[in-house]
């Protein structure tokens, strides 16, 4: 995590950080347009946040367009800060997420392990208990398949959709339809595409949520940090991580509700 902590430790590279925060997927043109340095300088404080997969790019034609990846800052969380604090503290940045609004999102981690298990951990119901807050997802993940996202606790379905792309252990592509709130299932049907790369021993899990409206609810982009996060904890230890999301569910489970 040095390089991360090197990323962050100058102000420009967070100022750039805050900006992409505020608006997602910007050029580099874009974001260097009231800067007191050249473009080249902007260039090289992006390099550096692309090190340490702060910053992730992805290409639309000829522009390359930056994002925000918030799973290192996660990570970081999670191994400090989350042994020590209330769950209030993930809580307050659930509130700052409920201030951004975007029209796509790009989370990317790295994990140690193979396509093949990391496939399997995505597609896998009793898998995805592991670290998506105990919710199952069901599908016969044929293309064109419906699939449904389910939760024990819950009165009724999560989410549903339809695999548009199933290419086993690459990429995934699905249409998803929140239902757990009124709220939610007013912003209708989105997009979000999973790819698998191997790198070495690890792979680079790449999840992409489009097709979101300008303005559209946090609540639908905002839980993939502790998702991913999540996945990576179990697949390289075998163990659950603790989430505001997991807590939430066995708050209900305790209660009784």
């Amino acid at each position: 995590m040095d390089d991360v902590f090197r990323a962050l430790a100058d102000p420009t590279r967070r100022d750039l950080l805050d900006r992409l925060y505020r608006q997602d997927g910007q050029t580099l043109r874009a974001l260097a347009a009231d800067y007191p340095m050249t473009r080249i300088g902007v260039m090289k404080h992006l390099q550096v946040l692309e090190e340490a997969r702060l910053v992730v790019t992805k290409r639309r034609g000829r522009e390359k367009l930056h994002f925000l990846n918030p799973i290192p800052i996660r990570l970081v969380h999670d191994r400090w800060v989350s042994k020590y604090a209330e769950p209030w503290v993930a809580a307050l940045s659930d509130i700052k997420q409920e201030l951004e609004r975007t029209m796509e999102k790009v989370f990317e981690i790295y994990i140690r392990t193979t396509p093949e298990r990391l496939w399997e951990a995505i597609t896998d119901s009793e898998i995805r208990t592991k670290f998506q807050f105990g919710n199952r997802v069901e599908s016969t993940w044929t293309p064109g398949s419906a699939y449904l996202v389910t939760n024990t606790q819950a009165s009724g379905p999560l989410i549903e959709g339809e695999n548009v792309e199933v290419d086993p252990p690459r990429r995934l592509v699905q249409t998803a339809r929140a239902l757990w709130g009124e709220d939610v299932v007013n912003e209708g049907t989105t997009r979000v595409t999973w790819e698998i790369e191997p790198v070495g021993n690890s792979c680079r899990l790449t999840v992409t949520h489009d097709q979101l409206r300008d303005g559209a609810n946090s609540q639908l982009f905002g839980g993939w940090p502790m998702i991913l996060s999540g996945l990576k904890t179990w697949i390289e230890t075998g163990e659950e991580l603790t989430t505001p999301g997991s807590l939430m569910y066995a708050s209900q489970n305790k209660d009784g509700r």
